[in-house]
């Protein structure tokens, strides 16, 4: 555990000191409170923010106070543009999302991608808790890529720790977690597209589980060519 713990330290040191100003986006996973576990720890000058979509669990907003006071890190939160919420659902519905591949995107786009662009508006790198073993499409991601999508720098500094490596930090370092991973939600995202996992399952196969696996993305990590 050292070595792979120092590599990610390394990792985001170089994301705060030498493509400053840099940001964790956080969706408050487990990998995310690792991230910014360590980033308390070596008091890096690395902001840190969550994406609110509006339909998240509520035991992802109690996570979100008990991070606040855990860790003297400013965690800003982004919201969807109203507006925007509001010409989708008058469209579509509020659960539209379920009706056909594009719907769902659309809502992720509305929800997610549109705040995350303001979030990371004028950084030069972005932290992100992405992890090669999470799902197929992640497998070959790298410590280190450029997001030629926000036109900055993008680090993954646990691209290489296994679910064991995740939960053994989490453990002795006491991080806080959602208490939906207890519950068999390795994966949490918004409340209605998200469900628990049976035993052996795929990890992400909660996340739009009424979909085909090959379009179990948000649209926040384009794949793109990795480096490192």
């Amino acid at each position: 555990m050292t070595a792979i713990i120092n590599n990610a330290r390394a990792l985001l040191r170089e994301a705060g000191e030498a493509h400053a100003p840099a940001v964790l986006a956080s969706s408050l996973g487990a990998e995310d409170m690792v991230l910014l576990d360590l980033i308390a720890r070596d008091a890096l000058g690395i902001g840190v923010f969550t994406l609110d979509t509006g339909r998240l669990p509520q035991e992802t907003h109690d996570l979100l106070q008990l991070a606040r006071q855990r860790y003297a890190v400013p965690i800003a939160v982004f919201a969807p543009e109203s507006a925007a919420v509001e010409a989708y659902v008058a469209a579509h519905g509020p659960n539209g999302f379920y009706d056909t591949v594009a719907l769902r995107q659309e809502c992720c786009r509305v929800r997610k991608v549109m705040p995350l662009k303001r979030a990371l508006a004028g950084k030069r790198a972005w932290v992100t808790g992405l992890r090669r073993t999470q799902s197929p499409g992640r497998g070959a991601i790298g410590f280190q890529e450029w997001d030629a999508e926000n036109g900055l720098q993008k680090f993954n500094p646990l691209a290489d720790w296994s679910d064991a490596e995740v939960w053994s930090y989490i453990e002795q370092h006491q991080v806080p977690v959602n208490a939906l991973h207890a519950r068999g939600f390795p994966s949490i995202g918004c409340a209605p597209c998200t469900r628990a996992v049976a035993p052996g399952e795929d990890p992400r196969a909660g996340r739009w589980w009424w979909e085909n696996p090959e379009f179990n993305e948000c649209g926040l990590h384009p794949r793109q060519k990795a480096r490192g």
